[in-house]
C-alpha cells in the first residue's frame, strides 16, 4: 500500500515537472487545445449568462451543471499558452501573453478563483446572488482579454 502511494506521488510529480512543450507534439497543437478549452467554457459560460440576463429561464439545476464546467474548464487552457506557441499565426493571442507573463498568470489565476465563486454561487439556488458573480466572472474574463486577445 505504501508502495503504491509513494508511485502516485511520484507520478503526480513527475507529471508536474515535465515542461509544457513536452504535452504537445507540436505548437499548434497547444493552440487548438487552449482554444478548444475556451470554447467549451465559454459556452457553458453563456448558458449561465443567459438565465443571469434574462434571456432563458432561470433553471436552478442548470445553472450549477454548467458553473461545474466552467470552474472544470477554467483550470485546462493555460498549459497551451506555452512560449512555442507565441509565433503561430492561427491564434487571437497576443505578444504581451510572453511579455508580460506574471501578469497573464495572475489573470488566468484570478479568473480561476472567480470561476470557484460562480460554481459557489450557482449553488445558493439565489439568482440575484448568481447575477452578481456572473458580472465579477465576466468582468476577469474580459480584463484577461482586453489585455491579452486580440478581437
Amino acid at each position: 500500500m505504501k508502495f503504491a502511494a509513494t508511485l502516485a506521488v511520484a507520478a503526480a510529480a513527475f507529471t508536474l515537472a515535465t515542461p509544457a512543450s513536452a504535452q504537445f507534439a507540436k505548437p499548434e497543437d497547444a493552440v487548438k487545445y487552449r482554444q478548444s478549452s475556451m470554447f467549451v467554457l465559454g459556452q457553458h459560460f453563456g448558458r449561465i449568462g443567459a438565465m443571469a440576463n434574462g434571456r432563458v429561464p432561470y433553471d436552478a439545476q442548470a445553472a450549477v451543471a454548467n458553473a461545474e464546467v466552467v470552474a472544470d474548464m477554467a483550470k485546462l487552457p493555460w498549459p497551451g499558452f506555452h512560449v512555442s506557441t507565441k509565433d503561430v499565426t492561427q491564434t487571437k493571442a497576443k505578444g504581451e501573453i510572453w511579455a508580460e507573463q506574471v501578469k497573464f498568470k495572475e489573470g488566468a489565476d484570478k479568473m480561476q478563483a472567480e470561476t470557484q465563486k460562480l460554481l459557489a454561487a450557482a449553488k445558493t439556488n439565489n439568482l440575484d446572488t448568481l447575477k452578481t458573480q456572473f458580472g465579477q466572472t465576466a468582468q476577469t474574463c474580459k480584463a484577461c482579454h482586453d489585455n491579452y486577445r486580440n478581437q
